[in-house]
């Protein structure tokens, strides 16, 4: 008798089991195209939002070590000698304006990152979803860089412009480039701090999806809870 009483109970057990686990499957059903995209979409949004939000504010770049752009290596040493002349305050201001231009440009990125989030295929859209981290990250990079590039130069070159850095600094290292035995340097900063913005930009964005994707208190709309359950599911 015990062992029929076990018996059952043991039944019990493991038919409540296949009950729970049907429920959590039924739970974590494929998103359809439209909340795929859609959940993927408010992720991105947030994501991108609050990485713009962070880095174009004043000293979003000057004030954090993490993305400040200073000059680049080889200009260290004509900024060097000019400190060593007593133009260190000079040399201090060309670098503030650097991080000035970057902060302006990154604020131009919204309309943009949007533009390709909006054009998002279902197909793009399950690939990130399910691609782990940084999969948006990189679909937004390999869509929106060129965009973005041209964007951001107008407002770069616009902060060099407000100290004479383009042509003073141009000068400079058109100058240092005709010492003999020396390795010529690029006096195109615009180009330089469009990179380190770019850099910086999807860095922080990365930083917010992969958060998304690890913290379920991220996630802050229903259909991005509905869809980054389901990309869970997927990689157990």
């Amino acid at each position: 008798m015990k062992k029929i009483i076990s018996l059952s109970l043991l039944f019990l057990f493991f038919a409540s089991c296949d009950v729970l686990q049907a429920v959590a499957t039924q739970a974590l059903t494929i998103p359809t195209s439209t909340e795929a995209a859609g959940g993927l979409k408010d992720a991105l949004k947030q994501g991108f939002s609050n990485g713009v939000d962070v880095l174009s504010v004043r000293g979003g770049f000057l004030n954090n070590a993490m993305y400040k752009i200073l000059l680049p290596p080889d200009a260290q040493k004509i900024a060097d000698k000019m400190r060593n002349l007593g133009m260190g305050p000079q040399v201090d201001n060309v670098i503030a304006k650097l991080n000035e231009g970057a902060e302006n440009a990154v604020q131009t990125a919204k309309p943009i990152f949007i533009d390709a989030v909006t054009g998002m295929s279902f197909s793009d859209a399950m690939g990130v979803l399910t691609g782990g981290k940084g999969a948006a990250t990189k679909y937004l990079k390999n869509s929106t860089t060129e965009a973005l590039t041209a964007s951001f130069k107008p407002k770069i070159q616009e902060a060099l412009n407000q100290v004479g850095v383009t042509k003073y600094w141009g000068d400079l290292v058109n100058q240092y480039n005709r010492i003999p035995m020396v390795q010529k340097m690029n006096p195109d900063l615009n180009s330089f701090v469009t990179e380190k913005a770019l850099v910086a930009l999807f860095s922080k964005v990365e930083e917010e999806e992969n958060t998304i994707r690890t913290n379920t208190a991220s996630r802050t709309t229903p259909l991005m809870k509905k869809v980054f359950s389901y990309a869970d599911s997927q990689k157990k």
